[in-house]
């Protein structure tokens, strides 16, 4: 490929973040705006917003339960995923294929499709409105993306480390624990990261959910957009957008050091 074509794309790449990204970031200067209706961009600036949003019991109430279920999500989800992937990369059974389908089957399925399945089976279950039904329907969806990162680097971890230990008698937890899992902890971690942002920003599965007495960040959103305009919805996006964000960059900067360690 010529330079000319690097440049070409480069600046392909570029356009098309900017364009990804730009609709997200006009949230963070209208999370700022002094007035009491949203409007980009603010004539005045304020942190009155980011004020109510942490003195009104709502808003915090919603913010705590979704940190809550999404992180027992992402736990469960990671747990199950990474099992499910050691089954389907290092292991030969019948039916893997329909297994792995039904393991990804989240990520094909229309939401709202998932969310009224989920509110009709846990309305017979009792657990509509509970942090447990939460966390159920969050698991479902967040699994294939931990099935997916840890398969990948499951495929690349070389089985002669494993073979090699023990060969030297160590015994088989030994070999997991000192060879297999440090290798396989940016796939793990990856996994609970994309499974912990899944299930943070679930909107449709959760209206289908919710109830007064149990409600996450997004459908409290959700609710204040349908009521009226409140520009406090503007300065919990950009919290949401920023909490990702640094998760993510955690991740990045945790997985260059350990590179960096290794080499």
């Amino acid at each position: 490929m010529s330079r000319r074509s690097y440049i070409v794309l480069g600046i392909l790449v570029v356009l098309i973040a900017v364009f990804l990204v730009l609709p997200g970031l006009t949230v963070i200067p209208m999370s700022f705006n002094g007035a009491r209706t949203m409007r980009f961009p603010p004539e005045t600036w304020s942190l009155t917003w980011y004020e109510n949003f942490f003195t009104n019991r709502v808003w915090v109430r919603s913010l705590m339960s979704s940190l809550l279920v999404a992180f027992l999500a992402a736990v469960l989800a990671t747990i199950a995923g990474t099992c499910a992937a050691f089954a389907l990369v290092r292991h030969r059974f019948r039916g893997k294929s329909l297994v792995a389908g039904l393991l990804l089957a989240p990520l094909a399925t229309p939401v709202v499709i998932l969310g009224l399945g989920d509110y009709a089976l846990f309305l017979k279950w009792g657990i509509t409105g509970t942090p447990l039904g939460f966390v159920l329907a969050y698991t479902v969806i967040s699994i294939p993306y931990v099935v997916i990162t840890v398969s990948a680097v499951l495929v690349g971890i070389q089985r002669e480390f494993e073979l090699a230990a023990s060969v030297l008698g160590a015994s088989k937890p030994s070999v997991f624990f000192k060879i297999t899992l440090p290798l396989l902890l940016p796939g793990v971690l990856a996994g609970f990261l994309f499974a912990f942002v899944t299930a943070f920003d679930e909107t449709v599965i959760a209206i289908f959910l919710s109830e007064p007495r149990f409600r996450t960040l997004p459908v409290t959103m959700y609710s204040s957009m349908t009521r009226e305009v409140d520009p406090t919805i503007a300065s919990a996006s950009a919290i949401i957008m920023l909490m990702t964000t640094a998760v993510l960059v955690l991740y990045v900067v945790a997985t260059r050091k350990k590179k960096g360690a290794s080499a």
